[in-house]
């Protein structure tokens, strides 16, 4: 073999080992993004996010749906999934959308009915084959089957789930606000901010059915209302954000019997501050930093993680530049943040320190009608 095509062999093979193209690009890797924003409003809007400047650029509404405050998406990015959180005592509903990757356009595929009053949250699970909806109202969870084309099936579970908590404006019975599938796929956690429990269930992806864990549920602090929880990477902490209460909930979990044990309460406020309610709970993706929204004063408590014990320390508040941050999300790169503001129809950037985990402003503002929540699909 000639020399000249040893070394374009050996060029080309350094490139698919590290990822690179002749070009000096990187492989299979993106700077643009589809955001797809469940709102409040008559349907999904979309932007396309970018980043390597940290900039959205503004579509349009992509899908027509009432009140699609929860919106997410299989891991391949065929589908998307959304609620239809309608108001009043009309039941709401789940619907799926084929995604076109290049413009970003929605096709409607199907819609159930939730069986619930204000559907606020939706998952599936990790086999993609089952989807579950909380009810906020209602305190029920409903779950349906996936069929490989994206279309939802008849409903298979409604559980419910009774009793009372001592807040007497907003406990008077249950009210389901997250559903979380388990890493290893055992268990689903639902925060029951009626009851002051995080339910527990046992689910089979095949039928698409729940049942009770044993035992049912975690009993938290009395009045705390528990709202949304995330895992820690290594499964070995959950973090629980309080929406009566403004705090954050440290657990050890078990992966193995489900169970959670308490560790830690951390405020996401100073003392004294006048809140409305936090409201999203994230991690990122090395496990270091965990950061709550909170509504009222408009900010977002950042908290450093011990590795070893899983508990908090918090090392910033930073404002949003509105009232009531709903919905944040990390975008892809993990480099930036982004708040959904509801009352002000605004969507803020934050640039996120890799070395602090501190959040900055980056001063670019985007509208949407009332932003709760995001999900990031690349373009094709």
């Amino acid at each position: 073999m000639k020399k000249t095509h040893v070394a374009l062999l050996a060029l080309f093979t350094l490139s698919a080992l590290s990822g690179f193209s002749l070009s000096g690009k990187a492989m299979n890797m993106s700077s643009k993004y589809l955001m797809y924003a469940g709102t409040y409003g008559k349907g999904i809007y979309g932007f396309y996010f970018h980043t390597d400047t940290g900039e959205l650029e503004p579509l349009s509404m992509m899908g027509e749906l009432v009140n699609s405050s929860w919106v997410t998406t299989d891991p391949q990015h065929k589908f998307l999934f959304a609620v239809s959180e309608l108001e009043g005592h009309e039941k709401g509903d789940v619907a799926s959308f084929a995604i076109d990757r290049g413009s970003g356009k929605l096709t409607r595929l199907s819609m159930q009915s939730s069986d619930g009053l204000a559907p606020c949250h939706l998952a599936l699970d990790h086999t993609n084959r089952m989807l579950v909806t909380a009810n906020y109202t209602s305190g029920t969870v409903a779950s349906f089957p996936v069929s490989e084309d994206g279309n939802i099936g008849s409903m298979v579970s409604l559980m419910t789930a009774e009793g009372s908590g001592p807040n007497k404006d907003r406990q008077t019975g249950p009210h389901a606000h997250e559903t979380v599938f388990s890493a290893n796929n055992k268990f689903l956690y639902v925060p029951d901010l009626g009851l002051d429990h995080i339910r527990i269930y046992k689910f089979d992806p095949t039928t698409a059915k729940l049942t009770p864990s044993e035992p049912a549920f975690v009993q938290v602090e009395a009045g705390i209302g528990p709202r949304h929880m995330v895992f820690s990477p290594n499964d070995k902490f959950a973090y629980v954000v309080n929406e009566l209460k403004p705090d954050v909930t440290v657990f050890s979990h078990d992966s193995a019997t489900g169970m959670l044990t308490h560790l830690q309460t951390a405020s996401t406020v100073e003392e004294g501050t006048k809140v409305i309610g936090p409201a999203e709970v994230l991690i990122d993706k090395a496990g270091k930093y965990v950061y709550a929204s909170v509504r009222g004063p408009g900010t977002i408590a950042v908290f450093s993680v011990d590795h070893a014990t899983g508990k908090l320390t918090r090392v910033q508040i930073a404002e949003t530049g509105g009232t009531s941050p709903r919905g944040v999300d990390f975008d892809p790169s993990g480099h930036y943040l982004i708040s959904g503001d509801q009352k002000s129809n605004k969507i803020f950037v934050f640039s996120i320190d890799p070395h602090s985990g501190k959040l900055t402003l980056t001063g670019k503002t985007y509208e949407a009608p009332s932003p709760v929540s995001f999900v990031f699909v690349p373009v094709k």
